[in-house]
């Protein structure tokens, strides 16, 4: 598959899950930095393939084809990932850039190789889970984002969901990393604010910042 398919499919995918944008080929365009009709082109070839189907002013819904590739190239960004932190220490926005390109160029074969290699890792370093070999997701989700946290609860961070460099400089900085504990302090929910402690620092989050961190509950 080309590069072209393989993102565009991924795209689908990923706003489905992430439920933060409807997966209508507009949508998908400006994710993807391609015109309307660019988008509706793609969707129209890639529905003649099996791989979604489409609609004319509907979302776009991934064939279980579809979703299998997604998955498959999602495997590999995330091993890559996992791969560039583990051997380089690579930062988070350095190995999301580089696994980007890495994602395309890589063997089914390559991948069970680095995935061996690595463990058989269940998480990448941002916290998103590895599908296996079949395309499947093992893992089950219980995280919630930082604004649906409770005060005087302890937590650990299980998830960074965003790909932004200034998000990623500021975890480091404030050692927001995932597997890292933080005590809810105060939600401020008239202004969406939500106050952590984390390594002996108080830090005052907006909404921007912890609907795009995920938690688990420590009990």
């Amino acid at each position: 598959m080309s590069v072209a398919i393989e993102n565009f499919v991924k795209a689908i995918y990923k706003n489905k899950i992430n439920d933060v944008k409807n997966t209508k080929p507009g949508n998908i365009a400006k994710l993807l930095g391609i015109s309307n009709a660019a988008a509706t082109d793609m969707a129209k070839s890639l529905a003649s393939k099996n791989l979604l189907n489409y609609e004319k002013y509907k979302a776009l819904k991934l064939t279980k084809t579809g979703e299998k590739l997604a998955l498959n190239v999602i495997r590999k960004h995330r091993l890559w990932e996992a791969f560039l932190h583990k051997t380089f220490e690579m930062s988070l926005h350095e190995i999301h850039r580089e696994a980007e390109l890495l994602e395309h160029e890589t063997s089914d074969f390559l991948a069970n190789k680095i995935s061996d290699y690595l463990g058989n890792p269940k998480f990448d370093p941002h916290g998103d889970p590895i599908p296996n070999a079949n395309g499947e997701i093992t893992t089950i989700d219980t995280s919630i984002s930082l604004s649906n946290t409770k005060e005087g609860k302890n937590y650990i961070i299980s998830r960074l969901m965003s790909d932004d460099k200034e998000f990623f400089d500021f975890c480091a900085l404030n050692g927001l990393k995932y597997g890292n504990n933080v005590l809810v302090t105060k939600q401020f929910s008239k202004n969406k604010m939500t106050q952590i402690s984390i390594n002996n620092n108080t830090i005052l989050l907006n909404e921007d910042f912890t609907n795009i961190i995920y938690v688990n509950e420590i009990n």
